[in-house]
Parts: C-alpha cells; sequence; structure tokens
C-alpha cells in the first residue's frame, strides 16, 4: 500500500490513524509445512507512491530470512524438549547405573581402587559421555553428574576399607557446591576425586578454594586423561594433584611408539619432582602393560587388567 489511509481495510484498524501509517509493506512468513506464522512488514508515516514490486520482492527475501531463523529455533526447542524428557526418564526410570573398574598396583597385582563410571540404560544406547553432553544441552549436567557420584559413592560400605573409590567431577560441579554437598559425612580419606574437564578453567583459585578444605580432611585429587589436551595439563600445574592419570592416548600402543614412552616418561618424572603418583590408563596388552612397568609407573587400569564390572564382581576380586 503506497497509502494506508487511502485503503478502506487498513483503515478499520485503529492503528493505521494512531501512528499513523502511511506506506505499507508486508509479505507472510510461511514455514516448510505451509503454515503462516505471522506478517513481516515495514511502514512510514508518510505516503511513498514510488513502492513497486521490486521492493516487495526484498521484503520476501527479508521474510524467508526471518523464516529460517523461526524454523531453526523451532527445531532447537523441540531437540531441547525431547532431551529434557529424555534427561528427566533418566532420574524418574534409575536408567543411571554405575559400574566400578578396577586399578591394580602391579608389583602386588592386588586391587588398590576403583573408578566408578556412569552407565545409562536409555535406549537407543548413547555412550556416556554423549548423555552428559545432552544434559548440558537442557542446563542438567551437574545435576545428571551429582547423581552418578551420589549413586557410585553408595560402593563405599561394600568394598574393603583399604581400597579407594575414584569419581569424576567436572570443576562447574565443584565449584557451584553440588560436590561438597554429595561428599558431606563420607570417609574423604577413602576417595578421590577425577577433575574430567576438557575445557580450559579461568580461575583455578575458585576450585582450590572449594577442594583446600575437603583435602585437609583426606580427599584426595586426580587429574583425568593427562596429556589428552591443553586443559588437562593446565589441571596438573594448577591444582596440585595426588594423582595424575595418563591418558590412553598415550598408553595405547605405547610399547612401539617412542614418543608416547619419551611422554610417558616426562609426566612420570614430573611427579617424582612434585611428590604425586601415576595410574596409567587404558591398558590393553601385556606389551603396553611391561613398557609402563619398565618406566616405573605402578599402578594402571584398562581392559587388559579389568574391565568396568557390577559391584558384586568388583568385591569378589583380590584385594
Amino acid at each position: 500500500m503506497a497509502d494506508a489511509c487511502l485503503n478502506p481495510e487498513a483503515l478499520t484498524l485503529a492503528a493505521t490513524r494512531a501512528l499513523p501509517v502511511g506506506a505499507h509493506l508486508g509479505v507472510p512468513l510461511r514455514l516448510k509445512d505451509g503454515s503462516v506464522y505471522g506478517t513481516f512488514c515495514c511502514f512510514s508515516r508518510s505516503a511513498n507512491h514510488t513502492l513497486n514490486d521490486r521492493d516487495l520482492g526484498m521484503m520476501r527475501v527479508f521474510a524467508n530470512m526471518v523464516v529460517d531463523q523461526i524454523q531453526a529455533d523451532r527445531a532447537q526447542r523441540e531437540v531441547a524438549q525431547l532431551i529434557e524428557a529424555q534427561i528427566e526418564a533418566i532420574f524418574s526410570a534409575d536408567g543411571l547405573a554405575m559400574v566400578y573398574q578396577p586399578i591394580y598396583d602391579l608389583g602386588t597385582g592386588r586391587v588398590v581402587g576403583f573408578e566408578a563410571l556412569a552407565r545409562f540404560t536409555a535406549e537407543p544406547y548413547q555412550p556416556p559421555d554423549v548423555w552428559f553432553s545432552r544434559a548440558a544441552i537442557v542446563g542438567r549436567e551437574i545435576e545428571l553428574e551429582t547423581r552418578a557420584i551420589q549413586l557410585a559413592l553408595q560402593a563405599l560400605d561394600a568394598l574393603p576399607p583399604a581400597v579407594y573409590l575414584a569419581v569424576n567431577a567436572s570443576p562447574e560441579a565443584i565449584v557451584k557446591g553440588q560436590l561438597s554437598t554429595a561428599l558431606r559425612g563420607q570417609p574423604l580419606e577413602r576417595l578421590i576425586v577425577e577433575v574430567t574437564e576438557h575445557h580450559a578453567v579461568e580461575r583455578y583459585e575458585d576450585i582450590a578454594a572449594v577442594m583446600a578444605p575437603l583435602q585437609a580432611q583426606g580427599l584426595r585429587i586426580a587429574i583425568d586423561d593427562a596429556g589428552a589436551g591443553y586443559a588437562s595439563l593446565r589441571h596438573v600445574l594448577n591444582l596440585h594433584p595426588e594423582i595424575v592419570k595418563l591418558d590412553i592416548s598415550i598408553t595405547r600402543g605405547i610399547d612401539t611408539d617412542r614418543s608416547r614412552r619419551a611422554l610417558a616418561a616426562a609426566l612420570r618424572g614430573f611427579a617424582s619432582e612434585t611428590g604425586c603418583s601415576i595410574v596409567a590408563e587404558g591398558i590393553e596388552t601385556p606389551a603396553e602393560l611391561s613398557t609402563l612397568q619398565a618406566l616405573g609407573i605402578s599402578r594402571a587400569q584398562g581392559y587388559h587388567l579389568g574391565r568396568p564390572m557390577a559391584l558384586a564382581q568388583a568385591c569378589a576380586l583380590p584385594f
């Protein structure tokens, strides 16, 4: 409309005179399913008799861009709603369970600890990292992480007092207080918290403020996946852990790879200088195991030594 005030239908709308509306262009926002979401329009307060099909065509281009964004936002909301329902089902239907992977003293051949690992029974099957990533999309990652820690801690009564239990915690869960709450009243001298974040942490002092009083009561810190990336090495340098866990990317094929042996030896030397210990993860072959022992690494876990297992099986191992 070059002049809305000359259009009888436009004049039935109070806004036409109240604003007032002079020239007006509008095109429908039609979604891919054919439904009309609304109208994309613009107006001026004065008439404009120069408007033509080119101007209307430009409006349609902008309208299509808006439709694309609406479709993307709607799809994102639908995905979030689906994930929210899946996460809620995990909580309400006991869709989360814990398994325990043994950690061996290579000198004695006996189990000294277990790492508690989350497993999800929801269909279709997805590995734990996928479920935690999904939970993060809807803001429930820490809640899910805390639930896993709470379930893991139930194993302490069944495991021998001399055996430790390692649970995984992200810096976010530590700083926001959920970890301290979950560990309240627990025998902290039997617990190790493995810091699992793969992103850089800007304020290590916030983590230290939470962990220091827990460490004073016997809790130990381990850095998970050491050597896997920049973030884990920053954790090692800034959190002063009692344990550094060699990532599977270093241990896998270490018997045939000089670079992996050199990096493992360097971390072993770092541990010796700083007073922490090394636990090698992901041992899958006898050759990998013997190579790590030759490097002076005395504790390890992996499929070659023992797969993650139910608590009843864990309690039957030699301690």
